[in-house]
């Protein structure tokens, strides 16, 4: 058990690094030289995570008397765009999540759709990146099986996710590989603590992916796609906050 945690500690202690050394040290953060080190080191950690945990070890699973009193929001609790007012009036009954991009079959699927597929409920803990953690039960499909639905071509290597929310003049956006697409505990999220998953936490759906930190999990999930790059996405650094601040586009805790 000891040589188990102290790999998780080293491993986890890659990226939170790297992060703190971004937010401490302006001088740093504005190297261009710095941050390619940084993300250097980010790739090495998602390589030495893999390797001495496996591509599929299982993040903690926990008791129901183990789930937080109180989860807190972060990040956008409301989209407030038109579009989403409009699906929240009707219980999002006309939203439909769009898988696309390097499938054979593209879909449309409903909320309700979503609710009667194979289900995986899990209880995990939400770390975010600022330093609080919060343990609840997530529920939904693996997204590994609307993978399978849509038929992945065989030159896709990311899933990227396009969120409803806005920060100025861009929607939210986050992408992971195909390792963790297809891990057992990544699941698009419908219900949260045994409800139909709050607004604020990102209704309709959210992703979980539960081997890395908290702005991975991207909320008000709208379309999946499957790309070959992510070169063309954003500003070629895999998420919203890779690109703007960058953080690391590998989480892994």
């Amino acid at each position: 058990m000891s040589r188990l945690i102290t790999r998780r500690a080293m491993t986890a202690g890659l990226v939170t690094g790297a992060g703190a050394l971004l937010a401490g040290c302006d001088a740093i953060g504005r190297s261009e030289t710095a941050r390619n080190l940084l993300f250097t080191g980010a790739d090495l950690h998602r390589g030495l995570q893999r390797t001495l945990q496996g591509r599929d070890a299982l993040a903690p699973e926990y008791r129901p008397d183990q789930m937080s009193p109180r989860f807190r929001t972060n990040g956008a609790t409301n989209p407030g765009t038109e579009a989403y007012r409009a699906h929240l009036a009707t219980g999002f009954r006309d939203w439909r999540l769009k898988v696309d991009g390097l499938v054979r079959r593209p879909l449309a699927i409903s909320l309700r759709q979503l609710q009667t597929m194979p289900q995986r409920a899990q209880i995990t803990r939400h770390d975010c990146v600022e330093g609080w953690s919060a343990i609840g039960k997530w529920q939904g499909p693996r997204l590994a099986h609307l993978l399978d639905l849509a038929g992945l071509r065989e030159e896709a290597n990311y899933i990227v996710f396009h969120c409803a929310d806005r920060h100025g003049a861009s929607a939210y956006y986050e992408s992971i590989d195909l390792v963790d697409a297809y891990h057992p505990q990544t699941i698009l999220a419908w219900a949260m603590n045994r409800r139909q998953l709050p607004v604020g936490h990102g209704a309709p759906v959210r992703l979980r992916v539960e081997r890395q930190l908290g702005y991975k999990h991207a909320k008000f999930v709208m379309r999946v796609e499957a790309v070959a790059s992510l070169d063309a996405i954003g500003a070629g650094k895999g998420g919203f906050w890779e690109d703007r601040a960058d953080y690391a586009w590998y989480a892994g805790i």
